[in-house]
């Protein structure tokens, strides 16, 4: 009784510090909306999404036809059971060891997802700047040892920044709050292409240039457009890891470890929610130096996917 005391005491602690931190965030968004203004009369006053608008935006951000090419990917799963020795006898054991691997391989896929991404999701919630989201990207692209998650991420987050730009910029931030960062990304992108020559070497003197600012990983872009969006920092955390589990579970089923149905019945499970709290309370006060992969197989399995003789996924 008292450790369920406990845990609805610290759930209203973080959601109270949570509406504390948005409404700081509002406000110095309204202080520089005034100084726009003033500066600038012409500029349409930048307004904060209601709370209607910002479950429209959830229901967006949560929606599987969201383009961001993550079902390309199977973010470890076609490695994993081409590296897991499975039962090869007929009959309705083939099926149960399939649920088996996947029931087997879900936990460590959320428990590694949450670890190395979830830090720079919240603290790019928490502080959506273009300077915050750079430096965080940054940070999250030394972190990862897999070049293939990193391909992924980057994927993704280019894919989740065009989609900001063309679509919902315009609804959501008038005042283009991304766009530093856009640019800043484009102009590295620039200045790697043309530091190659035309037979694809580099050029002289290029051996010591540094590496791009940003590269635009999918997880702090996903949390500064969840902030301009309106959304809270639980909602945003929660819809992140759901739709890791939407992708992995798509996978799953285009691998033909099991049918649409029980795809279904894994997301509505109480399981899956168990987990996504579990991580997400894990990982909730965790600083982005802290982040780190807690599976470290999962880099083997996810690396290796390139190798695989045949494969149905992205790499």
């Amino acid at each position: 009784m008292d450790s369920t005391v406990d845990g609805t005491q610290t759930a209203l602690v973080n959601e109270i510090a949570d509406l504390e931190s948005r409404l700081q965030r509002a406000k110095e968004q309204l202080a520089k909306s005034k100084a726009a203004n003033t500066s600038n009369p012409s500029q349409p006053p930048s307004v904060p999404p209601s709370a209607q608008s910002a479950h429209h935006y959830l229901l967006l951000l949560s929606d599987s036809a969201l383009p961001l090419g993550s079902f390309a990917f199977s973010s470890g799963l076609e490695s994993y059971l081409a590296h897991t020795r499975r039962s090869r006898s007929a009959g309705p054991s083939i099926s149960a060891a399939s649920t088996s691997s996947f029931s087997s391989f879900l936990p460590l896929s959320l428990s590694s997802y949450a670890s190395t991404t979830l830090p720079f999701v919240l603290a790019a919630h928490r502080d959506p700047s273009p300077d915050n989201v750079a430096y965080l990207d940054d940070t999250l692209d030394a972190a990862i040892i897999c070049t293939v998650g990193r391909r992924a991420s980057v994927a993704q987050g280019r894919a989740l920044l065009s989609i900001w730009e063309k679509s919902i910029a315009s609804s959501v931030d008038p005042s283009s709050s991304l766009k530093p960062y856009a640019d800043l990304l484009r102009s590295s992108s620039t200045s790697t292409f043309s530091s190659v020559g035309g037979d694809g070497r580099e050029k002289d003197g290029d051996n010591e240039r540094e590496p791009p600012p940003v590269s635009a990983h999918l997880a702090p872009l996903f949390g500064a457009v969840a902030a301009l969006c309106g959304l809270s920092l639980r909602q945003t955390s929660y819809v992140f890891m759901l739709n890791h589990v939407k992708a992995l579970v798509s996978a799953a089923v285009r691998a033909g470890l099991f049918g649409p149905y029980h795809a279904q019945r894994i997301l509505a499970g109480s399981e899956v929610q168990a987990y996504l709290e579990a991580a997400i309370e894990r990982e909730w006060d965790t600083c982005v130096e802290e982040a780190g992969q807690s599976v470290p197989v999962m880099d083997l399995w996810i690396g290796r996917h390139e190798l695989l003789y045949s494969r149905i996924f992205n790499s």
